[in-house]
């Protein structure tokens, strides 16, 4: 019997066959013969959905936008300070090497 290739399913997909399973219309056999799944799978799938559930509905929604502007301003401009300060201190140094 040959292995099938593993195959990656997307969100949409895991949320359709969670809630099919949440609705019980049809056994978990059922649905794994439907959607070529194992039972197992599916099993997992409307666990972790009934676990994070709550946060569809959360009030209190962190929204990831990333790293924060004013911190990275703040960074520029230290960088920007040592640079200066840098170029400065190699101007000092009477050696043609360390010179640009």
């Amino acid at each position: 019997m040959a292995k099938r290739p593993r195959r990656n399913h997307g969100a949409v997909f895991k949320a359709k066959v969670a809630l099919e399973a949440i609705k019980g219309d049809q056994t978990l056999v059922e649905l794994a013969e439907r959607f070529q799944i194992h039972p197992n799978q599916i099993t997992e799938w409307k666990k972790q959905l009934l676990e994070r559930a709550e946060e569809v509905f959360s009030k209190d929604k962190k929204i990831e936008s990333g790293p924060d502007v004013k911190d990275l301003h703040a960074k520029i401009g230290q960088l920007a300070m040592e640079n200066d300060f840098l170029s400065i201190a190699l101007g000092r140094i009477a050696e043609p090497s360390a010179r640009k």
